[in-house]
């Protein structure tokens, strides 16, 4: 037997550990089989990897492509450029878009835009609003990964629905088993507070990080679980950026509630004094938080209360985030920066750190975003007869991210910049292709696929 690909003289990340020496055999896109050399068969191509880490392909389960309607600061191509350049092999779309994603017709769209423009595999969400309560079913039918809900303020200005509306979505997409993710602040506590701050001439990008406290996303996320307790239905929480935060999902976790939850690497890299350092460039919703928080989130993360790492990966323009002024007045910029080429650097700094093996930072970058999102095994593990999607990286490389003009997506503003890592990805492959390769994105538009889902997993 000759296969198309062997991947080998790697190290093999397993749930069980490394397996040194090893490679992956691939053929029509899935992988056939795994191991030592001698249980290999042989290869139209054979790729040596001198012994660097091969682990399942990364999941990137949040990013805003800003397609339909916002092309101008990113789209399915460029965004997924830069998963391919990232070692992201799937990412999967947020849906404020214009128009947001709220019944099929639009979910469509974002599919078919996907299907021509994307390098990797891709997936989306679907909003629910006050609007469109009973479109989910039909949502859910025409293939949304799940379902999210804004609770706070946000980039696109998603109105939130009402407590009694959110029983009733919640009711509704039980019954379709998707999980229900929220964008966990409280839009009464944050409007009070921006207002205040407006009003009062406070106006430096740290003022923005204190209209948006802590408790206003602790009581979003126990608001929601005790929602969930009564509805039965699977929560998650995006972009967890609080210890506190983290801690209340813990405790609902204990109470029987499905909730998981995602944080990411700027909250766990970062403290509230880079608003001090960078200015506007760090501002984001929610905000980085404070270094006693930032600990707490990773005593929690330790602890079992985060699932999943992903990026909120959010390209704006210069002028939108204030970047030749990056001190100006806070509420003219806007919120958000790049991540999908810094989140595996970031997380195999931490793990150069000892913060994290490599098998927890693969666990929660590949294997747990695709259990909880219902893509597993088909994505996040190295299975016989699964997806061959591949990251392969150098965990010892030491490198700065000196211009971020370098970088692929289109807005390319990150606090990252200027930032020192110790890995990177070296190699991307996707079912089988080689989309990324010594610092070349080798991938064509249009080769990314929908990726179907599972919601029994």
């Amino acid at each position: 037997m000759t296969v198309d690909l062997v991947v080998r003289n790697g190290r093999l990340l397993t749930p069980e550990g490394i397996v040194p020496g090893a490679g992956v055999a691939i053929d029509d896109g899935t992988i056939v089989a795994t191991g030592r050399p001698t249980a290999l068969p042989t290869a139209t191509r054979t790729l040596d990897v001198d012994g660097a880490v091969v682990a399942p392909g990364v999941i990137d389960c949040h990013i805003h492509n800003r397609e339909p309607g916002l092309e101008y600061k990113e789209d399915w191509e460029s965004a997924t450029r830069a998963a391919a350049a990232g070692g992201v092999t799937t990412v999967v779309g947020m849906p404020n878009t214009d128009p947001i994603v709220d019944r099929p017709a639009h979910l469509e769209r974002k599919f078919e835009t996907g299907e021509t423009g994307s390098l990797v595999d891709f997936q989306s969400y679907a909003v629910v609003t006050s609007e469109n309560l009973d479109r989910i079913d039909a949502l859910a039918e025409a293939g949304a990964l799940g379902f999210k809900i804004f609770l706070g303020s946000t980039v696109g200005d998603v109105p939130a629905p009402t407590d009694g509306e959110i029983l009733a979505a919640m009711n509704r997409i039980r019954e379709t088993g998707k999980r229900l993710g929220f964008h966990e602040e409280n839009g009464e506590i944050i409007d009070h507070y921006e207002s205040a701050y407006r009003n009062e001439g406070k106006n430096e990008p740290i003022h923005h990080a204190r209209s948006r406290p802590v408790v206003a996303e602790r009581e979003a996320i126990e608001r929601m679980i005790t929602f969930a307790e009564e509805t039965d239905v699977s929560i998650h929480m995006f972009h967890v950026s609080s210890g506190s935060g983290a801690e209340a999902v813990a405790r609902g976790r204990e109470r029987g509630v499905d909730v998981t939850a995602e944080t990411t690497p700027h909250y766990l890299w970062f403290t509230e004094d880079v608003l001090r350092e960078k200015g506007n460039v760090a501002r984001v919703q929610p905000p980085i938080r404070d270094a006693a928080e930032r600990e707490r989130l990773w005593r929690a993360f330790g602890d079992g209360a985060i699932d999943c790492i992903a990026t909120d990966h959010a390209p704006h323009t210069d002028g939108e985030k204030l970047v030749d002024d990056p001190f100006g007045n806070t509420w003219d910029a806007i919120s958000g920066f790049v991540g999908l080429e810094t989140e595996v650097p970031a997380m195999l700094s931490f793990v150069d750190q000892g913060r994290l093996s490599l098998t927890d930072w693969i666990y929660h970058h590949s294997t747990r975003p695709a259990q909880v999102w219902g893509l597993y095994p088909q994505k996040g593990s190295l299975q016989i007869g699964t997806d061959a999607d591949l990251t392969i990286v150098d965990p010892d490389e030491e490198w700065t991210l000196a211009d971020r003009s370098t970088l692929h997506s289109k807005g390319t503003v990150t606090p990252f910049e200027g930032e020192t890592f110790v890995g990177r990805a070296v190699t991307t492959i996707v079912r089988g292709e080689i989309v990324y390769e010594d610092g070349t994105v080798t991938g064509e538009p249009g080769f990314g696929t929908r990726v179907d889902v599972d919601t029994e997993t």
